[in-house]
């Protein structure tokens, strides 16, 4: 698959009402969201089971309604997750007994209205006492039946990798990377090195790293955002801001937002294919679609490596060159 270098982020547009959710959406909104960001050219879409629990697939698969198959997007969702229907705030269940995959896939697939899924990845590590084994076996299995065209991990460490590439081969893995979160920097090394796509999640780090967050604006979010009690917006907001704030002057020798400077960001690092990038309404698109095409100087990763080390923010390596 030829993806663009910015693809459609779909969790926030799953609604506030469950256990991750970002607030209350409108699915006008939403909808509006995907069919502008395809019409600047954007030729992914990712979405979950998990989100909204159905819903930002139902979404997702509404927005496509229509559209003809050779100017559809690729859409890219995830499995492994299970929730409760009588209770949409406790949290998701993670998962990995074959049978339940297989389950998950037809309703994935009912959902989005499509007849195969391109691309898709096991949520989470399970926790329900299934091998990592068996269900990967189940990805590959749906691979070689042509339910998904390609199968990968999403949140899985480099140990998990190895074993999965010793069954079959993982066609992309998607990590959290941002520079506020570097950790995956390893797995994305290993992906470089292993022909393994990588399709980074939340590059602006939530929303963090758009430039438009502040202390205020973090009491101001309502309280079915999942943001508001995390550690990145109570504990680490003052060290996330700052690094945050450093983007600014590089985005104005660029002519460009904060939050195309933090995509493009993780975009510069070897072996990263792609980012996934969020949105709930139109005009957030204009904010970092140029990530696309923006390609930062030595000089620039050098002073955002820079304000890393000087505010702490986050962990992991602070340079695509240090990794």
């Amino acid at each position: 698959m030829d993806i663009t270098r910015v693809g459609f982020g779909a969790w926030a547009i799953g609604g506030g009402d469950w256990a991750f959710g970002w607030g209350d959406q409108e699915d006008a909104q939403s909808v509006a969201a995907i069919r502008y960001s395809l019409e600047q050219g954007v030729n992914w879409v990712d979405t979950a089971a998990a989100y909204g629990l159905g819903h930002s697939e139902e979404i997702v698969g509404r927005a496509l309604k229509g559209i003809p198959d050779g100017d559809r997007p690729y859409v890219f969702t995830k499995c492994g997750l299970v929730w409760d229907p009588s209770d949409r705030a406790a949290k998701p269940r993670r998962v990995g007994a074959p049978d339940s995959i297989r389950r998950q896939v037809e309703e994935s697939l009912r959902r989005l209205r499509v007849e195969r899924i391109d691309l898709y990845q096991v949520h989470w590590p399970a926790e329900d006492g299934t091998p990592m084994e068996e269900y990967w076996q189940a990805l590959l299995d749906l691979r070689a039946e042509g339910k998904i065209r390609a199968a990968g991990l999403s949140n899985h460490d480099l140990s998990r990798l190895e074993a999965a590439e010793k069954l079959g081969h993982v066609d992309s893995l998607q990590p959290p990377f941002s520079a506020i979160h570097r950790e995956a920097a390893t797995e994305i090394g290993w992906c470089a090195a292993h022909d393994t796509g990588v399709i980074v999640y939340s590059p602006m780090q939530a929303g963090l790293l758009t430039g438009t967050f502040s202390r205020d604006r973090v009491g101001r979010l309502p309280d079915n955002d999942w943001r508001k009690k995390h550690r990145d917006f109570t504990t680490n907001l003052e060290s996330n801001l700052a690094l945050a704030h450093a983007l600014v002057p590089v985005a104005r020798r660029h002519e460009v937002r904060p939050a195309a400077v933090a995509v493009a960001w993780a975009l510069a690092w070897d072996g990263v294919t792609g980012a996934i990038v969020g949105a709930r309404r139109p005009d957030q698109i204009d904010g970092w679609l140029p990530a696309a095409g923006l390609e930062l100087t030595p000089d620039d990763l050098k002073e955002i490596a820079a304000a890393i080390e000087s505010t702490g923010a986050g962990e992991g390596p602070a340079s695509p060159h240090a990794a």
